[in-house]
């Protein structure tokens, strides 16, 4: 299939940085009030009587909360079995759905439809439909009760999805592009990491943050697949502070803030990427 080239941009650039900026101020005015009323709650000292009001600077002011956090809730080993999950599924699942993306964006264009097509259908399939079987696969390989069916999805790039998205981006590729990388002898695997992956690395950015916050946060598939407390990821963990008596819930709000941060400071170094529109040379 050949590309489409990348049009001019249908509004003018002061008018992206308004809605830029709209877009900015809505994400402060959504999410900053509760991160600072989970931030305020976590540093309330608990066994204290719960306040009738919240509260932006408590009194007192206590960090105890995060000590018991991580002593009831084993949140330090829970955090190392999530960023193992990460580190390892995440870049995974970006790499297989950036290849299969280019892939189907240079197939003929028959065969394409029938991939999309497909992969459509399999986006529309519910994942707790998968659930039983999955678990049948794993419990007769043996590997329930360990990290690897946490990490087994990115094997196909996780979700359709991310394909689709690939799919597109490597679509609005010009086809000239191509056409010289066909001259100038490069293999498929050399155009698509030295010539289109970078060309679409606010994709790439935006998926990466994406896939992490759904890995980090991922609660059904360790309950359903780790039952040993030393592989505990971070959300199994929190459920275990869930249950804490009323008077103690700020130790659930300090486990619920170190489960917070590393997602937002994705989101951070991510945003830039989110926002960049790429300049003639593709950057």
């Amino acid at each position: 299939m050949r590309g489409r080239g990348r049009g001019p941009s249908p509004l003018p650039e002061g008018a992206l940085r308004v809605w830029r900026t709209l877009g900015a101020a809505f994400v402060l005015l959504v999410f900053v009030p509760p991160l600072v009323l989970l931030v305020s709650g976590s540093l309330t000292q608990p066994g204290l009587p719960p306040s009738p009001t919240p509260q932006l600077v408590p009194d007192p002011l206590a960090t105890v909360g995060y000590e018991q956090a991580v002593e009831l809730g084993g949140l330090l080993r829970a955090s190392l079995n999530s960023v193992l999950v990460a580190v390892v599924a995440v870049p995974l699942s970006v790499l297989v759905a950036s290849l299969a993306g280019f892939a189907t964006a240079r197939l003929a264009p028959r065969t394409t439809g029938v991939v999309v097509a497909a992969s459509l259908v399999a986006l529309m399939v519910p994942a707790t439909a998968l659930l039983v079987p999955r678990f049948a696969i794993f419990r007769v390989l043996g590997l329930t009760d360990t990290l690897v069916p946490l990490v087994a999805p990115a094997l196909v790039g996780t979700s359709p999805l991310y394909v689709l998205v690939y799919y597109l981006a490597f679509r609005a590729l010009p086809a000239e592009l191509y056409d010289a990388c066909l001259v100038a002898d490069l293999s498929p695997v050399r155009t698509w990491w030295r010539v289109a992956l970078p060309l679409v690395r606010p994709v790439t950015a935006g998926l990466t943050a994406l896939t992490f916050v759904l890995t980090w946060s991922n609660f059904l598939d360790p309950l359903v697949y780790v039952y040993d407390r030393d592989l505990f990821t971070l959300p199994l963990a929190l459920r275990s502070l869930s249950v804490l008596d009323p008077t103690n819930f700020p130790v659930f709000l300090a486990g619920a803030v170190v489960a917070t941060v590393p997602a937002l400071v994705v989101f951070v170094l991510a945003q830039r990427r989110f926002l960049h529109t790429p300049d003639r040379n593709g950057r």
